[in-house]
């Protein structure tokens, strides 16, 4: 995907400014920066959830394989282009129905045969199926925050997307379940891309490519994650890093 000169206005007033930023294929490139910097609103902008919030306008050049996103069917986009955010939010159906629903909805499969196929592999890739697969048919709300949140991947990942973004994917999860669902990063950018919106510092070392490094609503630096944080190439970048900015 790329960005080129975005900009995001709520209701007239600047968010981000003059954004350009390329995430290639199958890397980690992890957004950090301040609170209210503008990481988790240009995410948005890459699937156009920015189209649900009164009052947003979006200005500039998005491209998904040198499409233009901004005139695609938002469906179509947010097809190729999933999303996973802060907290787990699993249907209030069924394990199997919240890995259904997607394929379902857009036409991928025509049998219940290819339907189960397609649960098991998302569950698989997620890292989940051994834990849930002799309880498809309960409630995913009764899986623990950490399986909630694979969950999500997996259902996020059932209809194959080409990229997947994450908006602060571990925030609400305890240590251990934090661990997991890093592995289960690591391991799915052998398939995917990946845009992943962090606090964490140590997350964005210990599994991005690319750190991006926002600031008051501006891209400061972007760079391989190991240059980020061993030479960062602006004063601000560096402030942030040793904790002068929060």
């Amino acid at each position: 995907m790329s960005a080129r000169n975005v900009d995001v206005f709520y209701s007239g007033t600047q968010a981000i400014s003059g954004i350009n930023l390329d995430l290639g294929r199958k890397e980690v490139l992890a957004l950090v920066g301040p609170s209210g910097c503008g990481k988790s609103t240009f995410l948005r902008c890459l699937n156009r959830m920015n189209d649900t919030v009164a009052g947003c306008v979006v200005a500039g050049e998005l491209k998904l394989d040198e499409q233009d996103i901004l005139t695609m069917e938002p469906e179509e986009l947010r097809a190729r282009v999933g999303m996973v955010f802060q907290k787990p939010n699993p249907f209030p159906k069924s394990i199997y129905d919240n890995i259904a629903y997607g394929p379902k909805l857009h036409g991928l499969v025509e049998h219940k045969d290819e339907l189960d196929e397609v649960v098991e592999a998302s569950l698989r890739k997620a890292g989940l199926w051994t834990e849930v697969c002799d309880r498809l048919q309960l409630p995913a709300t009764g899986l623990s925050g950490g399986q909630q949140q694979r969950l999500c991947i997996a259902r996020a990942i059932s209809i194959s997307p080409e990229v997947i973004l994450m908006d602060e994917p571990c925030s609400a999860l305890d240590p251990i379940a934090t661990s997991v669902v890093e592995e289960l990063i690591f391991e799915l950018k052998e398939n995917f891309t990946i845009g992943m919106v962090t606090h964490s510092m140590n997350q964005a070392k210990r599994i991005s490519d690319r750190t991006a490094y926002f600031h008051l609503g501006k891209l400061v630096e972007v760079n391989p994650t190991q240059q980020m944080f061993s030479a960062p190439e602006h004063h601000l970048t560096q402030g942030y890093l040793q904790g002068r900015f929060g």
